[in-house]
């Protein structure tokens, strides 16, 4: 499967590990046959009564097998053991670095339960693959091979039995297993999918199924959906179980069959009587290595689909909202937004845009121009298009049409990380961590004074907080207000020239929102700003506002100057001071 690419580029750089593994368990493999073919050649020597040094060269050579096999086979598990977790590490470092570019997209399409399991139990499945899927039928051949060899040297017709025995035991039984497997198994993944999803958006509104009185009803439906993924793995370990019986039972079958061939060819005459329990212990081990070829197709099964899922999340095109790959390797200049450069300049010439699935565009044909150091507000009805077009400029999202640029660079020269790393950024929904408010508010590792990170909270109008305070996870501790404010101050921390701000204060009350955009306008004076709001108040000192509807900019100008028109601000202008009790203007 081409899904499997990444894992096994990442196997070749474990091969030192994966050969020492291979070699180890060779010889570990060997050294069993060979230790219990030698104690059942000494127990039958012991019947004849040999010399007394052919018991002590026999009794030595089964201890010294016995410390050769037991030192390799620890050789074996430790090469292996340690290139199955490097392995497992690679691929999680890969699967994240694909992962990140693509979050917005990814979270539009997929439930969070269901992300959740790809990023932890599809991960943690491919684990298996070189220890259950790719390692056993090399261990198989070369220990095969090599026994079937040795009983040659004996008897053709034993070790052409031995041959049969093990192609039953390495492809008839597998193939049963697998036709049973493969039903139960997409029955499993896709309840434990369903499970997870279940139990994640359960525990994301706890509160509301509490408060609206829905809490039980969802918990008896995961109890049901948990009772019936246990009744499929069940089924899923049956179905294992009766592999493993009949890779028993073919086992003893050919031991049985080495059994009877070595008594006529013993009566013919055709070999000794003492080689007999030799031959049967050499049989029974060499199969005892065949044993996970009975489980093979089930691991199989599981690293293929995990393989599949996780390519389905990352390694296909990402287009309609999603960010492509084909731009993600043009990712090569940085967006230079230090103290000392000027302020960006941003250009978008007739960008469109459409989520996928959507029936109508959330851009259509949009021009804009922000100078340097100017301050542009956007204003507009929910599902304008006011949040894409900042999406869009953090290269979250990428455009269907159109061109976006940057100190007139496309932005899809720009490397993402320093447009996201050089901008002040406060988005509807920010994310809290569970820490301090200083953990919180320097995520990005700034090395501010505490008074001075203490006046960017007077700034924001949390003078009574502290930075010691405890900021629950998600901020289930804070106000929406408090969030917002917080996030403000986390923005005013960090370094650039640009801003970009979405309805940064849209649950502060007028007063306080007026404070706070007054000190955060004073700060970014000399920077450009972009303001998405639904308010319009405070917007007579913005250079310009940018008014949208459905998708399309439809005013475009000063304050006094939309306002003298009259036209679709005014209107909105009008509404909002009728709604707040001012007189219309």
């Amino acid at each position: 499967m081409k899904e499997l690419a990444v894992l096994s580029k990442a196997m070749m750089q474990e091969r030192k590990d994966i050969l020492l593994s291979i070699l180890c368990g060779f010889i570990a493999g060997t050294a069993g046959v060979a230790l219990f073919s030698a104690s059942g050649y000494l127990i039958s020597q012991t019947v004849f009564a040999p010399p007394l040094y052919t018991l002590i060269v026999l009794t030595s050579m089964v201890k010294l097998l016995g410390f050769v096999r037991a030192a390799s086979r620890y050789g074996e598990r430790l090469a292996s053991h340690r290139a199955t977790f490097s392995i497992l590490s690679r691929l999680r470092t890969s699967f994240f670095a694909k992962l990140i570019p693509v979050t917005p997209g990814i979270l539009n399409k997929n439930r969070s339960g269901d992300l959740l399991a790809r990023i932890v139990g599809d991960v943690e499945s491919l684990q298996h693959y070189f220890l259950r899927v790719a390692y056993p039928p090399i261990m198989v051949v070369m220990v095969f091979l090599s026994t079937v060899l040795f009983t040659a040297i004996f008897s053709f017709w034993i070790a052409c039995l031995l041959i049969v025995g093990m192609l039953i035991t390495a492809f008839v039984v597998p193939n049963l297993v697998l036709i049973g497997q493969r039903k139960i198994n997409e029955h499993v993944r896709q309840q434990r999918a369903k499970l997870s999803t279940e139990v994640t958006e359960v525990l994301y509104g706890f509160r509301d199924l509490k408060v609206y009185g829905q809490l039980a009803g969802r918990e008896q439906q995961l109890q049901q959906d948990s009772a019936e993924l246990a009744t499929q793995q069940q089924r899923a370990a049956t179905q294992l179980v009766l592999g493993q019986s009949m890779h028993i039972f073919v086992t003893y079958l050919v031991t049985w069959g080495v059994l009877v061939i070595s008594a006529f060819l013993i009566a013919d005459g055709v070999f000794a009587g003492v080689y007999l329990a030799m031959l049967i212990l050499a049989t029974q081990t060499m199969f005892e290595e065949s044993a996970a070829m009975a489980v093979l197709p089930a691991y199989k099964l599981d690293s293929e689909h995990a393989a599949k899922r996780l390519a389905e999340t990352v390694l296909e095109p990402q287009t309609n909202g999603h960010i492509s790959q084909a731009h993600s390797s043009k990712t090569h200049l940085s967006l230079q937004v230090d103290a000392e450069a000027e302020a960006a300049t941003i250009e978008l010439s007739h960008v469109s845009f459409q989520y996928e699935g959507e029936w109508r565009s959330a851009l259509d044909d949009v021009s804009l121009y922000l100078a340097a150091s100017s301050k542009t507000a956007i204003v507009g009805p929910s599902g304008s298009g006011k949040s894409t077009i900042l999406d869009l400029l953090l290269k979250l999202r990428t455009p269907a049409a159109g061109n976006i640029k940057f100190n007139d660079i496309s932005v899809n020269e720009l490397n993402e990380t320093s447009i996201w790393q050089n901008t002040h950024v406060v988005l509807q929904q920010s994310h809290f961590f569970r820490g301090t408010i200083r953990d919180n508010l320097l995520l990005s590792g700034e090395t501010h004074s505490d008074e001075y990170v203490q006046d960017i909270l007077h700034q924001v109008q949390l003078s009574n907080a502290s930075l010691d305070d405890t900021v629950y996870e998600k901020g289930e501790n804070l106000s929406d207000g408090e969030k917002q404010r917080l996030a403000l101050a986390r923005a005013m921390l960090r370094k650039g020239r640009l801003w970009l701000l979405d309805e940064p204060t849209s649950s502060l009350d007028y007063v306080t929102e007026a404070r706070v955009l007054q000190n955060l306008l004073r700060q970014a004076a000399e920077d450009t700003l972009l303001l998405v709001c639904h308010r319009l108040t405070g917007l007579e000192r913005m250079d310009q506002i940018v008014v949208m509807d459905q998708g399309r900019i439809v005013e475009t100008g000063s304050f006094e100057e939309l306002m003298e028109r009259k036209g679709y601000f005014y209107e909105m202008k009008k509404i909002e001071l009728q709604m707040i009790g001012e007189q219309g203007p």
